[in-house]
This record gives structure tokens, sequence and C-alpha cells, in this order.
């Protein structure tokens, strides 16, 4: 892994499944301090009465070496949002992927992939994160 990649820091573009094949895209923005893990993703609702709306969220969470582990946990009081996701995930090694499993409580799970952005996006985050 080069040390740009080393850290989870920047923008990821990402796709969860459910258990019945439907796939749910997203961006996450991830921030890695230390062990530490932390950002925020949006996507488009899933719930036909609110199709047009993006639904954003908080990650927290934590990485070991190639193992990615977040909670994430939906803004707002949407029905059908409430629960919090449990991501485990495992970084690829040349540090551009990570890919594993969502559970919501043990009733639901599935897949997912976040892959890191490249270019434009990930310098104009870099820098921005610098800032702050």
């Amino acid at each position: 892994m080069t040390d740009a990649s080393a850290k989870l820091t920047g923008v990821w573009h990402g796709l969860y499944t459910y258990a019945n094949g439907l796939s749910v895209s997203f961006v996450a923005t991830l921030i890695e301090n230390g062990s530490h893990v932390s950002g925020s993703t949006h996507e488009p609702c899933g719930l036909d009465e609110l199709a047009a709306s993006t639904l954003y969220a908080t990650l927290v969470g934590q990485r070991q070496d190639s193992v990615v582990t977040f909670v994430k946990t939906y803004d707002g009081d949407r029905p059908g949002y409430l629960d919090p996701i449990a991501y485990d995930g495992t970084l690829s090694h040349d540090g551009t992927e990570i890919e594993g499993r969502w559970t919501i409580s043990a009733r639901h799970s599935g897949k997912f992939l976040m892959v890191r952005s490249t270019g434009k996006d990930a310098a104009i985050a870099r820098e921005v994160l610098e800032r702050a």
C-alpha cells in the first residue's frame, strides 16, 4: 500500500445490496484519525413515498490494519431509517476498495462495496480536510 492509500480519508463511492438483490448507491466521505474513522454518507431514499429525496447519515468506527468497521446512523427520524447499521469490511491490499457485510440488528443484512474516488474529487476533499 502506498502512503496516499494508507489512510481511509477521502471520498468513496459505494453500493450496498439487500438479500433480494436490490442495490442502493451511496457516496461516503471518510476521515481517519489514528485508528478512528468518522464521516458521512448521502444516498437516494429507497422508500417509494420518499423516492425523490436524499438520505444523510453519520459514520463512526475504527480501522485495525485491513479491517474496517463502522456504524451508520441516519439523520432525522424517518420511519424505516431509525436503526443503526453495522458495517464490517476489509480494505483491499492496494487501499482502493472496502468490501464486506452490513447488518441491521440481526433482522436484515447484505453486502457492500466502497471504491476510493480518484482524481479531482479526491484532491479537493484532501485539501479541505487539511485546512480543517
